[in-house]
């Protein structure tokens, strides 16, 4: 099938998709089109090789190119998570690169039991129960999980450490001069926390439990976290310098709620993050952030799947890839 098919299929001209789908970044087109594209390249089994091609013609694509499962473990939509959406993303580019077709896209819970005994291999984006897993690796042994900490679960894995990254937040933060450090984001087995934690005590400051604030990670919990920390703030409940947040998406949105408030609060706060993605580029004060490398994490994991259904090894694989800081404007050193 051709670019001309997927631009009928979806309303657009034949240069858009194009660089639709070989560019990754979000100024090719809107998020919904490019969503649309690459929703239409999936449903016709689109292959950019030439080659792909004329085996789809003569009938022996299904036996030439391997049929990959992706399996959305940590969120219900790519709207969701900014991070996974530009994972899952920079995932369907380098599956397109290695002429391979993506069979399915699942959105999982612990309910989830579809069978993907017939895919070549399944590749897991977020983190996932024993349970869930045991079901997916019941069902096919190729099996690759992308995912921020490491799991201990007996399947090749693509890392990037979420607690030695907020660590590195949290360091840059102590650098500037803050020990009053709130943070908003999961706080249930998740290892960000952690590391928030864990720098906390390294640099003897004292654990003020008011400025933690659990959230689901949503825009939602994430206002009514902010609004609860300048309440604490104004009141002189609990006073705080910076906010680390779990994520961009909720990073981002923090950031949009300061702008509402009177210069002198906003400009008193400092906001970093972790994760990186593209939106944190164009925020107000641009967003100091650490960079997971997604597009490297990506290519690793189809690489070391491919190399599985290959054969070409039998032992469990774990691949780390380290976070940097990327340095903005939404921090501010105390003098």
């Amino acid at each position: 099938m051709s670019l001309k098919k997927i631009a009928s299929m979806v309303g657009t001209s034949v240069s858009t998709v194009s660089r639709v789908l070989n560019n990754t970044s979000s100024t090719c087109a809107s998020r919904e089109l490019q969503d649309r594209i690459w929703k239409a390249a999936r449903e016709i089994g689109y292959l950019p090789n030439e080659t792909a091609r004329q085996l789809r013609k003569s009938g022996e694509e299904t036996a030439s190119a391997l049929h990959i499962s992706i399996v959305l473990a940590r969120i219900t939509s790519s709207e969701k998570d900014l991070f996974f959406s530009e994972l899952f993303r920079n995932l369907e580019v380098e599956l397109m690169k290695q002429h391979t077709l993506i069979d399915h896209v699942i959105y999982v819970d612990e309910t989830f039991s579809q069978n993907l005994s017939a895919s070549d291999g399944v590749i897991i984006l977020g983190r996932c129960s024993q349970k869930l897993l045991t079901h997916i690796t019941g069902q096919n042994r190729n099996v690759v999980a992308i995912w921020r900490n490491p799991m201990n679960f007996n399947v090749d894995e693509v890392i990037c450490d979420g607690q030695k990254a907020a660590e590195l937040a949290m360091r840059h933060l102590i650098s500037c001069g803050h020990k009053k450090i709130a943070y908003i984001g999961d706080c249930s087995y998740e290892s960000r926390y952690i590391g928030y934690c864990n720098m906390m005590i390294q640099n003897h400051m004292p654990m003020d439990y008011n400025l933690i604030k659990q959230t689901d990670q949503t825009k939602e919990e994430a206002e009514t976290a902010l609004y609860e920390l300048l309440e604490q703030k104004a009141s002189g409940k609990s006073d705080f310098t910076a906010i680390l947040c779990a994520n961009d998406s909720t990073a981002i949105h923090v950031l949009k709620l300061l702008r509402r408030e009177k210069k002198k609060v906003r400009d008193s706060i400092s906001v970093i993050s972790i994760d990186n993605v593209e939106e944190s580029q164009s925020t107000q004060p641009l967003l100091t952030t650490i960079h997971i490398p997604r597009s490297e994490m990506a290519h690793m994991a189809v690489n070391l799947l491919l190399d599985r259904i290959a054969k070409a090894h039998e032992e469990t694989v774990r691949i780390e890839f380290p976070c940097r800081l990327i340095r903005r404007d939404s921090c501010y050193t105390i003098i």
